[in-house]
């Protein structure tokens, strides 16, 4: 199944953070480096080779998506729920483990519960670059990897002013922490499950008296037209292939509940 956490190995990375256990598959390195080389390759020149920009780059999607699920644990504890995170090829999982004796229950989440937890990992992923962001403005340089935005938000006031950063090696750093930790996290909240978004489209749909398939539904149709989007996308096709995965994986789960309301 997608996003299915996987399985343990010895050459997994284990320490703990702010009280919550993580573990780092040893998979997560290798998309790491995949995902990654044509934009170092772009970055490449003079002293900042291949090697030491995928360095960069690994390190900063390893900090951008340890600080995604960092929300997601974080929102957990807030209603008295352990919880773990994994990174992995897929990206990462924060997995609720038990609920604590402070103001826990066995009870599951509500609606809203889950709509919180789910907004929380994304929303602290944008914060964080958002705050990069702003000192490289305030500071008053430019932020050249905007060229990988989309024009809208390139044109916006303010966005694209300011002098071009002189260090090249720092401008990648910056490049490679905000273009996952915003693009990634905005389509991680598109209404397509299993990401964030489609958690929340599923809790939407329940406060307002629809089912699951409802937002499976929804799922089907917003993964279908993103995947189709990227696959015309020079470059992008493999994350077009991804998306129409999650479009077949809603509808296998729309088939093997019979069409009618399921829980999960």
């Amino acid at each position: 199944m997608l996003l299915s956490e996987p399985q343990e190995s010895p050459y997994d990375l284990r320490f703990i953070l702010l009280g919550f256990p993580v573990r780092i598959a040893w998979t997560f390195w290798i998309a790491a480096l995949v995902l990654g080389y044509n934009l170092c390759y772009a970055f490449s020149a003079g002293n900042l080779t291949v090697p030491a920009l995928l360095v960069m780059w690994s390190a900063c999607i390893f900090a951008s998506i340890l600080i995604h699920e960092l929300g997601h644990a974080l929102a957990f504890r807030h209603y008295g729920i352990n919880a773990s995170i994994v990174l992995y090829h897929f990206g990462g999982l924060a997995i609720p483990t038990s609920f604590s004796s402070l103001g826990g229950s066995s009870m599951r989440l509500s609606p809203k519960q889950d709509i919180v937890i789910s907004l929380a990992g994304p929303l602290l992923q944008i914060a964080s670059a958002m705050v990069i962001f702003l000192l490289i403005r305030v500071s008053g340089y430019q932020f050249l990897g905007l060229q990988l935005f989309p024009q809208f938000i390139v044109d916006l006031p303010w966005i694209s002013e300011g002098e071009p950063m002189q260090n090249r090696a720092i401008d990648a750093l910056v490049t490679f922490y905000l273009y996952p930790s915003i693009m990634w996290a905005v389509l991680n909240l598109l209404p397509i499950w299993p990401l964030d978004g489609g958690r929340i489209a599923r809790s939407v749909f329940l406060l307002n008296r629809g089912t699951e398939i409802h937002s499976l539904w929804l799922s089907v149709i917003t993964a279908g037209a993103v995947g189709l989007y990227f696959m015309r996308q020079q470059g992008n096709q493999m994350t077009g292939l991804f998306f129409l995965m999650f479009a077949i994986s809603s509808f296998q789960m729309i088939q093997s509940a019979g069409g009618g309301p399921r829980r999960w």
